[in-house]
């Protein structure tokens, strides 16, 4: 395939095969060829050295729900918002807290009325059913 391409204002027409590729520039009215070799193929990229992980800020340990309706963490993620405070009244359908999980923000909702107790913190890292609250 030929292209004409220009650089600094001067117009370059460039041949391209695969495996190779000349460029064919004009000047005074000469054509002139100069062969291009293509530049060695870089090493693979190796992948980095594992960095050491620091653990993730892990949910308190849970605390017995006692009789009360139990609030779960849905999928895996951290808590960016925590709605409510601890031993206030809510309804069904209000939100508890905010979890982000694959970059969404989801909203966890009461999932009946009572008073709630809040069992995890502001950044906390949780699990699939990990407990977040109980409503009593």
């Amino acid at each position: 395939m030929r292209y004409i391409v220009t650089i600094n204002e001067k117009k370059y027409e460039v041949e391209v095969e695969r495996g190779q590729a000349s460029i064919v520039s004009v000047e005074d009215a000469a054509a002139v060829q100069t062969a291009v070799q293509a530049a060695p193929a870089a090493p693979a990229p190796q992948p980095a050295p594992a960095a050491p992980q620091q653990p993730a800020q892990p949910a308190p340990a849970p605390a017995a729900a006692a009789n009360g309706e139990p609030v779960k963490a849905p999928m895996p993620g951290t808590i960016l918002d925590i709605k409510v405070s601890n031993g206030q009244t809510v309804k069904s359908g209000d939100v508890l807290f905010i979890l982000e999980a694959m970059k969404m923000e989801n909203e966890i909702m009461a999932p009946a009325d009572g008073v709630v107790q809040i069992v995890t913190t502001k950044g906390a890292t949780v699990n699939t059913g990990d407990l977040l609250a109980s409503i009593q």
